[in-house]
């Protein structure tokens, strides 16, 4: 019997990529729903291929333009905004949401595909660090799965799967360094857009790249490995490995360390959290380790990319602060991105935000919303106001 799946964020480059995965296995999955925000040109050709039941797009205009170009399929339902992600994320047939959008607008349908028992597969980092341990807490009482899809915590449930998790002693995430770790702190002044998303290893969105090119990315794993492991932070190391072969692992208290290799493909990992617990073949490339002449790892440097103090600062903090965290740095991104700041202004930006604000502590899904508000209104006074 075929597994019922939905996909929010089909048209992005996880959501492309699962389909892919997908495609490989008829047998095993039916695609009940799509979501592609404002690529409706893309979520079109989607939507013809694998004929999912119920479509999101951005608004009420979209979804008359696509209802009207899929003339062919007019038993289709479209629906659109935060309310028709939530809706095809609480289908009473759906087996497993994907969710692959970027930023908060992924916490509402995840949260609520939690409290009506779906099982998850979770590629938004975001939403585990602004609401993971209310997300977890929940996920436990119903008895469901909220399994990573970002390689780097993929990896360390892979490096776990077998294994007692208080014999850990300590996580050891791998970062890239992404595409301008090697800069003098001078010369980051002066980085370009064009520089900052030149990713050497990955092929991602513009949001995550820059992320990446700051280290925020990595911070904000730091949070989200915290909750989806129930690790303290102080047991959560990075480590600079700019090949990104070795994707993170993990130290136990007699010293073995475990880690996980592979190549350069996100697939692999979203076909872990499909499959999970087990493993299928398939014909991904293989990583050759006779090719890859040396694994290198340095510490980061907390001084030069202080996107990483300041993730650390706002779990230790903790309440709303990562989810304040978090809207500054998605304000201040895009302002980079609009050529309004420069790139070490963005972790100036999130600091200052941080500073002027007091966190909830146990803090409700209402009140998370309600910090990501005001981070985002403070940030973007601060960005026009640098």
């Amino acid at each position: 019997m075929r597994r019922k799946i939905v996909i929010l964020g089909s048209t992005g480059s996880i959501g492309k990529q699962t389909l892919e995965v997908i495609q490989k296995y008829p047998n095993e999955f039916e695609v009940i729903g799509l979501s592609g925000w404002e690529n409706i040109t893309l979520l079109k050709e989607q939507i013809n291929f694998f004929k999912p039941k119920i479509s999101v797009v951005k608004n009420e205009y979209l979804a008359k333009k696509l209802k009207k170009d899929l003339n062919n399929l007019s038993d289709i339902k479209i629906f659109w905004g935060i309310d028709g992600l939530i809706k095809v994320s609480v289908l009473d047939e759906i087996d497993l949401v994907v969710v692959a959008i970027t930023g908060i607008a992924a916490l509402l349908p995840t949260y609520e595909a939690v409290i009506h028992r779906k099982n998850i597969a979770l590629a938004s980092k975001e939403t585990m660090v602004v609401a993971g341990e209310i997300l977890m807490k929940e996920a436990k009482i119903r008895n469901t799965n909220i399994l990573p899809i970002d390689s780097e915590p993929s990896a360390i449930l892979q490096c776990l799967k077998n294994e007692q998790k208080d014999l850990v002693e300590k996580i050891i995430l791998t970062a890239s360094g992404g595409p301008i770790y090697s800069l003098t702190e001078s010369a980051l002044k002066t980085v370009s857009i064009e520089d900052a998303l030149n990713h050497p290893n990955w092929k991602m969105g513009k949001k995550v790249t820059i992320d990446s090119a700051t280290l925020m990315n990595k911070g904000l794993e730091v949070i989200e490995v915290k909750w989806f492991f129930d690790i303290p932070t102080n047991k959560i190391e990075i480590v600079i490995h700019p090949q990104s072969y070795v994707h993170s692992m993990v130290q136990f208290i007699d010293g073995t360390i475990l880690a996980q290799l592979g190549e350069h493909d996100m697939k692999i990992s979203i076909q872990f959290a499909l499959f999970y617990p087990n493993r299928i073949y398939n014909n991904f490339n293989r990583l050759d380790l006779t090719k890859v002449n040396q694994l290198t790892f340095k510490k980061p440097n907390f001084n030069k990319f202080p996107c990483l103090k300041l993730a650390y600062q706002a779990i230790d903090l903790g309440g709303t602060m990562p989810a304040v965290l978090n809207g500054a740095n998605e304000i201040a991104v895009n302002a980079f991105l609009n050529n309004q700041i420069s790139l070490p202004e963005i972790p100036i930006i999130i600091q200052n935000t941080m500073k002027n604000h007091k966190p909830k502590l146990n803090p409700s899904i209402s009140d998370i919303l309600d910090a990501d508000y005001w981070a985002r209104q403070r940030a973007l006074y601060l960005c026009t106001n640098q």
